[in-house]
Formats: C-alpha cells, structure tokens, sequence
C-alpha cells in the first residue's frame, strides 16, 4: 500500500491512477490491469486507463492523444459489481477477471478490472478490494488538478449552458453518513432548464437544495447561478434557513440578467441527532416522504419562487424523520408533459429495496422510457435516506455500507 501511494504522488496526475494500478498488477503478477470510470450518464462505464503487464491484449491507451472507450450497462459482472457493490470474479479463456468497486461514502467512482493468472484466494480478493479504495481516494485528490478524468466520463459533448449546470453541482453525488444516506441525479434537457441539487454537511447538521431555475439555455444557468450561489454563501456564514431564502430572494431580484427571473426551490436541513428536517417550499414541486410503503406529499407553507418579489418573507416548516424514512424531492420536469403519466408513488414504492444512488437513476430511467430520449424540461432528483444513530460509527467495506446497498439491479 504504502508503494501504491508513493507511485501516485510521483507521477503526474494524469499518471496518477496508471501508477498505482501498475504497482498493484505487478504484485498480483496480474496480465492486464484497468480502471474503468463511471460515465456521467450513469448508464455505462469508461475504459480510460489500461496497463497490459505482461503483452496480453492491446491495451489502447492513447493514439496521438488520450483514448476511452464506453461500456454500456448490459446486465454483467461489471454493472453488478458498481452498482451492488460487491467484488465480481468471472473465469475467462485467459484466467480469471476480477471487478473491485472503487467507491468512497458511496460514490461509485468506477472499477478496478484486472486478469489473474490464477483464481484468486479470498485474501487476495480482500486486498484487492481495499485497493480499489485507496485508488477511490487517488482520483479523488488527482481529479482537481487535470481534466482527463471529466473528459472520460463525458459520452457526449456539453453546451455552454450545460458546463454551466455542471458547475452548480456538487462534487460528489452520493454520500453515506452514519444516521443517512443520499444521493442527487439530474437529467438535463436538450435546452438546458436551470435545474441543480446541493449539499453540504455539518457536524451535526446536513443542509440540502434542489432548485430550478426559470426558463432555458445560457440564460437559466446564470440565474441559478445566482441562487445557489447565494444559498451557499449565506449557508456558509451561518444563516438560517428562511435566511438563505430571504439572501437568495434578494439576489435574484437585483442581479438577474433577464428581467422577472425566478428560482423555485426546496431548502433542507436536517438536525442529524434528533432527525427533525426543517424544509422551506418557494414555489417548488412538494417534497415526498415515503414510509412504511406509504408515499404522501408534505404540506408546508407557501412561499413565492426566489427572486419573483423582492419583498417577500419566508416560512418554513418541519417533519421528524423515523428510521427508515425515505424524503423525496424533484423538480417539475419529473411532473410535466409525458413524465406526468409516470405513477410516482407507485414507482418510488418498488424501488424502497434500491440505494439512492442506485433508485434515482432507476427514477430518471423511468422518466427517460416514458417521455422519450428528449426531454423538454431538466428532471432532476434528490433521495434521502434517514437510519438513525447520528453518534454511531459506520459499518463500511472498501467505502461502501454493504448493509445499505441496492441487493438488485433494478428492471
């Protein structure tokens, strides 16, 4: 371990993830080694770095420049092992294949996909696995300094607008705390619709957003620009949460670049020793709470869209989260046109066995069969999971809680 570490902080970033997958092959006398990156439609993977150890396949890894190539989710051992997260071993012609999730918190960042000579042992499957963490932590540090890893996971080509969105988000789109679990999804538009989820957590507070801002294009994008911007600097000095609205509300009235701008948005925070989740409603989509298989929309006071007038106040209001309580926000694109035909309740019941981050996809798959490849509005998701035990430690294997995670894949 302590050779894998060294060898990432001696290469390059780029080199990083390259470097520590070679040292582990040549120990493990592997014949091929790759790491496998999740694409950001989190419907494939992406072959971007493979280190052939010993002449076994070609291993293109660059020709005049850096090369990928896109993995469709088919069902397999590599889909099984991302999303169940759990180590798959498949016996092939030229020895056996092992697949390690690389996964910090939850995040599935990708797989660890090399070829043994031999079957493995189960301690070698276990070293394996605690590797594919460390290389977890490896992309993370390195991804700041260089574009290759966002390159990868690109299938398909950003607007200016979309870059934009894409910056809004935060950097990790799944989390698993001692008391929670969560995970965000967006689905964008061909125009994009100004849609973003956040969020950030406390010592004993976790704050989240889903907003949405008016209309499409370059023109949305800087609006919600303006409003999230806004909820995280009054977030970070400290504000309330009908503050953050108030701050935000300002904001958007005085700085947007198109006249009448608005965001609608849901503001939460959750108060992780006790489970009381404050939520404040400006004009968005309600939130939905399923528990014990029952989905219902919360009622909260009415609030106008951030930014419609400038001298509007804020109310938020509360409900007390039960272990096993499953909080539900979305935007309206989940709602309007085609999608609107999607039977939520009934849906979001079927996927209580998932993992956020496995059921948000489930839900924007749905969205996708229902109303086409084309969307006409952004639809974006946020799931959070409430277990309870704020003060407990958690029980993880190489990043992952086994005990939270999707047993399944969804259909």
């Amino acid at each position: 371990m302590v050779h894998m570490l060294d060898a990432a902080e001696n290469a390059s970033p780029v080199e990083a993830v390259e470097a520590v997958t070679r040292e582990l092959g040549v120990a493990l006398r592997a014949r091929s080694i790759a790491f496998l990156i999740a694409d950001l439609s989190g419907r494939a993977l992406v072959r971007l770095a493979q280190v052939p150890l010993d002449g076994a396949g070609e291993g293109r890894r660059r020709d005049g420049g850096e090369a990928a190539t896109v993995m469709p989710f088919d069902g397999g051992p590599a889909e099984q092992a991302l999303r169940t997260q759990t180590v798959q071993v498949v016996a092939r012609p030229d020895g056996w294949m092992v697949l390690a999730p690389v996964t910090d918190r939850g995040e599935a960042i990708g797989l660890l996909e090399m070829t043994l000579p031999d079957e493995p042992a189960p301690q070698v499957l276990e070293e394996i696995a605690r590797t594919a963490h460390v290389l977890a932590y490896v992309v993370i540090a390195n991804r700041r300094y260089t574009d290759l890893f966002e390159w990868g996971q690109r299938t398909t080509l950003f607007t200016l607008s979309g870059e934009i969105q894409r910056r809004l988000l935060p950097g990790s789109f799944t989390c698993e705390g001692s008391a929670f679990t969560l995970s965000g999804w967006l689905e964008p538009a061909a125009s994009i619709g100004g849609d973003t989820f956040d969020y950030s957590l406390a010592r004993d507070v976790l704050h989240f957003s889903v907003t949405d801002a008016m209309g499409h294009g370059v023109a949305s994008a800087l609006t919600a620009t303006l409003g999230v911007g806004s909820l995280r600097n009054s977030r970070r000095r400290g504000v309330g949460l009908t503050g953050q609205a108030d701050a935000a509300n300002t904001d958007v009235a005085e700085h947007a670049g198109v006249s009448g701008s608005y965001v609608t948005a849901v503001l939460g925070r959750l108060d992780l020793r006790t489970g009381v989740c404050a939520l404040l409603n400006a004009g968005h989509v309600p939130p939905l709470l399923v528990r014990d298989g029952d989905t219902r929309a919360l009622s909260l006071p009415a609030n106008f869209p951030l930014g419609m007038f400038a001298e509007a106040d804020y109310r938020a209001g509360e409900v007390t989260l039960r272990p096993g309580d499953r909080l539900v926000v979305v935007t309206d694109g989940m709602r309007e046109r085609n999608a609107a035909s999607l039977d939520l309740p009934t849906m979001l019941r079927s996927i209580t066995g998932l993992h956020p981050r496995e059921a948000v996809r489930a839900l924007a798959d749905a969205v996708l069969e229902v109303s086409g490849p084309t969307l006409a509005d952004d639809a974006t998701l946020f799931i959070l999971d409430w277990h309870g035990g704020h003060s407990e430690d958690r029980r993880t294997s190489a990043g992952a809680d086994q005990a939270r995670a999707s047993t399944a894949l969804p259909d």
